[in-house]
């Protein structure tokens, strides 16, 4: 809708002018769309940011200067300050703020005037350009088109030679300026990255690079098709030579080459290399057990999407394994859930030889699960397995899935115990079941059932029933945060074993666990922070009581 101002000046016989944001693209005068071309050769006004120096020309301008006219006129937008000190009260932002006021001001009297204005971006005018800011300002005031432009990134990538993603492969671009353990976080969930504007940020980028694994696959580009292209290995580039127009390109690691080598650099990926095309080298290789936790990718950390986008091979029992996606040149180890020593020594003789593995354990690797078979194998090991190094990253356990679906039962002191009797003797499962109904603990209870174990679970039942009350809430979940999850929320004196099998998870409450009914609404469950004494204590077992032959 035409403002105001534009609506008086209708009024008086002037037809407002219209506002074009034009993509010029990232340098080359011939990446120019056809359209931005013809806007930029009729309308009488051009506009541009310019750098505060007697000799900047403007990057936009220097694009676009081929298509200029004496007829122009031509609008330099000077910047109040780049990368120096201000003396501006609100600082960096107040200076830029005033600077797009004072520019759209200037744009506006041209466009009451009834002249058209392009204003010039490099790349494309809502990719990191500067142009949106004038849009912000002007678009609701006078009828406006933006015209797309090349971005850099792409121009860049085709500089390098370099596709960046491939099927299913998740890109991040993000700005160099980010602090960099944000930078690091959002790299870590990316298969691919581009990261713009560098100049002094270069030295945080390089590190979360390197941080994340993706270094060793990045590519620089420097002012992309421009005559001042230049491009070159990430790795082998000067920090202090680096300008703020250029870019960072990580591709993903299934791009079918190796971008290091086709810039002369690297070898070519094959037999014995790993996904980045480096030689395997026995000592460098790694164990990583990562943790997937319980369910979808939403769960997963991003360290553990950073191991497993970087490692060669992976590792794991069939199930879990399918919920990792295949990468071209790494190398899968799929195995029946019963043979957790295997599957670790056969990682540490991997990585003794120079591979980076990741060994994947669903929910959280250290409970009940991968880690300790890694480090049973690790303690184990002779000769060069022995020194490999061995890394256990966490992910969202299965109680903790379980609790957030249904509250806070963990809100106070939590035992966590497995019913399965194969790696220990069932008295000593019993034993621990009466400790906790003698400590008041909420018990969480896994590999409860199997289609072949099912006396176990009955058992257990029966040891809590003695010394618990019946109205104890217990929490039933099945698969959570999968497709076939159910939660179930009943009492101790109502659970029906036979409902149990080895996916689900039993939260068993403590004298203080609540259960929060509400129309309309699931059950709430949750366990006090505050634990009652003296007279208000509840009575519990005696701790000198706990025998297996209560049973």
């Amino acid at each position: 809708m035409p403002s105001e101002v534009a609506a008086g000046a209708m009024g008086l016989g002037v037809t407002p002018g219209r506002l074009y944001g034009v993509g010029v693209g990232p340098g080359d005068p011939d990446l120019m769309t056809v359209k931005a071309r013809r806007l930029i050769e009729q309308s009488p006004v051009l506009a541009y940011p310019i750098a505060a120096s007697p000799s900047a020309k403007g990057v936009a301008r220097t694009i676009a200067e081929p298509f200029f006219t004496d007829a122009h006129t031509l609008v330099p937008m000077v910047y109040p300050v780049t990368t120096g000190h201000t003396d501006h009260p609100g600082g960096y932002e107040g200076a830029l703020a005033d600077f797009y006021d004072a520019s759209a001001a200037e744009l506006a009297t041209h466009l009451d005037a009834g002249r058209d204005v392009v204003v010039l971006c490099e790349g494309d005018p809502f990719f990191y350009g500067s142009y949106m800011y004038l849009h912000e300002r002007l678009a609701h005031r006078y009828v406006t088109e933006v015209v797309p432009g090349v971005t850099a990134f792409s121009g860049a990538a085709a500089a390098a030679g370099l596709p960046l993603v491939k099927r299913d492969d998740v890109l991040v671009v993000a700005p160099g300026t980010l602090p960099e353990d944000e930078l690091r976080a959002h790299l870590q969930m990316a298969d691919a990255a581009v990261l713009m504007k560098l100049g002094r940020t270069f030295p945080g980028v390089r590190d979360a690079l390197e941080a994340t694994g993706m270094a060793g696959r990045a590519v620089y580009v420097e002012r992309a098709t421009s005559p001042a292209q230049r491009v070159e290995e990430f790795r082998a580039v000067e920090a202090e030579k680096v300008p703020y127009m250029s870019i960072v390109l990580t591709p993903g690691t299934d791009q079918g080459c190796d971008a290091p080598a086709q810039l002369g650099g690297g070898a070519a990926t094959g037999a014995g290399d790993d996904a980045d095309g480096r030689l395997l080298v026995p000592g460098e290789g790694k164990v990583t057990v990562v943790g997937l936790g319980p369910g979808g990718a939403e769960t997963l950390t991003p360290e553990a999407h950073a191991a497993l986008a970087e490692a060669t091979d992976v590792i794991g029992y069939d199930t879990y394994l399918a919920r990792v996606p295949e990468r071209r040149g790494q190398r899968r180890h799929g195995s029946d859930n019963r043979v957790e020593l295997d599957r670790s020594r056969h990682a540490l003789e991997l990585a003794a030889a120079g591979a980076r593995v990741a060994v994947v354990s669903s929910g959280d690797p250290g409970i009940f699960a991968m880690a300790t078979a890694v480090l049973e194998a690790l303690d184990a090991a002779e000769g060069p397995a022995r020194d490999v190094e061995v890394e256990v990253l966490p992910g969202i356990s299965a109680v903790q899935a379980v609790a957030a679906r249904v509250g806070a039962p963990a809100g106070h002191d939590l035992a966590m115990i497995s019913l399965s009797d194969i790696r220990k003797p069932w008295d000593v499962i019993e034993r621990r079941l009466r400790a906790t109904s003698a400590g008041d603990l909420v018990l969480a209870l896994y590999n409860p059932a199997s289609k072949t174990r099912r006396e176990q679970l009955e058992r257990a039942v029966r040891v809590l029933r003695e010394d618990r009350d019946p109205s104890t809430p217990v929490v039933i979940a099945r698969a959570v945060r999968s497709g076939d999850e159910s939660v179930t929320v009943t009492t101790l004196g109502e659970l029906d074993p036979a409902v149990v099998d080895m996916r689900t998870l039993l939260l068993v409450g403590s004298t203080q666990t609540r259960v929060l009914e509400r129309p309309g609404h699931a059950p709430l469950v949750w366990t006090s922070r505050d634990y009652p004494t003296g007279d208000d204590a509840p009575a519990l077992p005696a701790l000198d009581s706990i025998a297996t032959s209560r049973a």
